[in-house]
């Protein structure tokens, strides 16, 4: 059940992707915005996390005493051992996948392993640390939630609860408000200017919801490797002090004190995924060979050639974090609906329906949504997706062209 990267790896992509951008756009940065992925967790060891080499674009860092990063996706923290857990005094129920409890599987299933290590973030407060030479981690109240044992309203960890349980408290970092600076670049990253200010890592769904949201009564409809429904809270809202384990709507603190509220689905483009490996699989079996990108096209393809689909399938292959042991369904099986085409209309609309059901029109329609925002990679590329969207949802839909988190995290810088 375990789901880790390789931090090298990503480390690398991060330096590819910055060495192809024009030199002299580099070097006119002052403000770095980093957003990541929340939830998950990396270990490293202070002093010795990166070192700094030269290459053609200037100074680079690469990872050194590094964990693999254990993401949120994760899934070796079994219900019975999340019960197990003291309970937190936060408004966010534990799920696995979250930092805090991933610390408690390894402090309980290989204490070693946390001996190697005295610092840990989520992977986008590493970067931030690295860049920064910062002494301690510093992490924003976003991805502070979103590790579970955090208490919103005061921004502190349960540092009482955790002692008493044995966990290592020091590796929790400290926080800070988000849009706050981190610190200062300590080298000339490909020639970013030494001394450039670098943000407080941010949440990676707060920041794609900040680069569209601009209104009260939008709502934000995210498809990627989850997907997202949310609304924002009004001005002064306060989350309950403690979670509600069965609701499927969770509140993000957001920025300036805000909140969202979130229905956050484990189950969306990663669903698709699933499927076109499945059918790639299936083609192997038989024989043939065929690209799982030529398969997307043929299935959006065909799919957009049946309007309708009298299969109804529930698309909850990775559970829910309000229902972990929710499992996926396929129900109303007819000879006439078995075609690609049918069956991919019918998942695309499972993967809707199934967010529609965890934040309901009703409730959007109280809380005086008037349009849809629609983003997200799987949306973007997902022309059926895209139709689903607007037959289940009674408000206008627009897509963001440019909605995304690194847009969020710029804007905020």
């Amino acid at each position: 059940q375990g789901m880790e990267q390789n931090v090298r790896r990503i480390v690398r992509a991060l330096n590819e992707c910055l060495a192809t951008l024009p030199q002299q756009q580099l070097q006119r940065v002052s403000h770095i915005g980093i957003s990541g992925q929340m939830h998950g967790i990396v270990f490293w060891k202070k002093g010795e996390g990166c070192k700094w080499t030269e290459c053609g674009t200037g100074p680079i860092f690469e990872p050194e005493e590094v964990s693999h990063l254990i993401t949120w996706q994760d899934g070796r923290c079994s219900p019975t051992f999340l019960s197990s857990l003291p309970l937190p005094q936060s408004h966010t129920s534990l799920a696995t996948g979250f930092g805090c409890a991933t610390v408690y599987w390894y402090l309980k299933n290989s204490p070693d392993f946390l001996k190697s290590y005295d610092a840990a973030g989520t992977i986008h407060d590493y970067v931030v640390a690295m860049l920064c030479d910062l002494k301690k981690p510093l992490m924003s109240v976003q991805n502070a939630a979103s590790w579970g044992y955090f208490n919103s309203r005061n921004k502190s960890w349960n540092t009482d609860i955790l002692k008493k349980s044995g966990f290592p408290v020091h590796l929790l970092p400290e926080v800070g408000d988000p849009g706050s600076i981190a610190g200062r670049t300590i080298c000339a990253w490909h020639g970013i200017p030494k001394g450039a200010k670098v943000g407080i890592a941010l949440g990676d769904f707060q920041c794609s919801v900040y680069s569209c949201l601009t209104e009260r009564t939008d709502a934000v409809l995210n498809i990627s490797t989850s997907a997202q429904l949310t609304v924002s809270m009004p001005q002064g809202f306060q989350p309950p002090e403690t979670p509600d384990p069965s609701s499927a709507v969770t509140y993000f603190p957001y920025f300036n004190g805000d909140y969202l509220a979130v229905a956050a689905s484990l189950n969306g483009g990663n669903v698709l995924a699933t499927f076109v490996d499945m059918v790639a699989r299936w083609t192997e079996e038989l024989g043939l060979q065929v690209q799982e990108s030529a398969i997307y096209t043929k299935i959006i393809k065909a799919a957009l050639a049946q309007n309708n689909s009298k299969l109804s399938v529930h698309p909850t292959i990775f559970g829910e974090r309000h229902i972990p042991e929710q499992m996926a369904s396929v129900t109303n099986i007819a000879v006439s609906d078995l075609s690609l085409g049918h069956v991919t209309r019918a998942l695309c609309r499972g993967i809707v329906e199934n967010l529609c059901s965890m934040l309901p029109v009703q409730h959007l329609m109280e809380t005086g949504v008037r349009r849809i925002l629609g983003s997200g990679s799987a949306l973007a590329r997902n022309e059926v997706l895209r139709q689903e969207v607007e037959r289940i949802f009674p408000f206008p839909v627009v897509y963001g062209k440019d909605v995304d988190a690194a847009v969020g995290a710029a804007m905020v810088m």
